[in-house]
């Protein structure tokens, strides 16, 4: 593996899809078929030319039965939020940026774009700064994420 792809798995090295058994293989396969999919489609990356997950997901097959309630989690308050979308995504990119989580700024962003926020409001909010253009809603979920 090079350097630069062991760096998509942040601290973790990147596993390899064909040693995974049971419960991790169960997952990696779940992301692959829903979450890779969906992250191409907003534009950036979850897994690596040569099938690993990078980012985040890398980390979720360390402790997949942990790792795949928490999806189960995630998809729930996204289905059931009462955030729009833009919203959802400034308060992601907020945390993000208190953060300093790269992959999320990174992946968000994209996903972010592909809501509909203005490429200077969410290179704004990746940058710490309040953006000039969000809508009231935007704004007051971006100052509460914040505090």
């Amino acid at each position: 593996m090079t350097a630069a792809s062991h760096e998509l798995g942040g601290r973790l090295p990147l596993v390899d899809p064909a040693a995974l058994t049971g419960t991790a293989r169960d997952l990696f396969t779940h992301i692959q078929e829903l979450v890779v999919p969906w992250a191409l489609r907003t534009g950036f990356a979850a897994m690596t030319d040569d099938g690993r997950l990078i980012g985040p997901f890398n980390a979720t097959l360390l402790n997949p039965s942990i790792a795949g309630e928490f999806l189960k989690l995630q998809a729930a308050e996204e289905k059931y939020t009462s955030l729009d979308e833009r919203v959802r995504q400034v308060v992601i990119l907020t945390v993000g940026a208190v953060w300093h989580a790269p992959y999320e700024l990174y992946s968000h962003s994209a996903v972010a774009h592909y809501a509909g926020l203005d490429a200077s409001d969410v290179a704004s909010l990746v940058a710490g700064v309040t953006p000039e253009h969000l809508t009231d809603a935007e704004r007051t979920a971006h100052r509460l994420a914040w505090l």
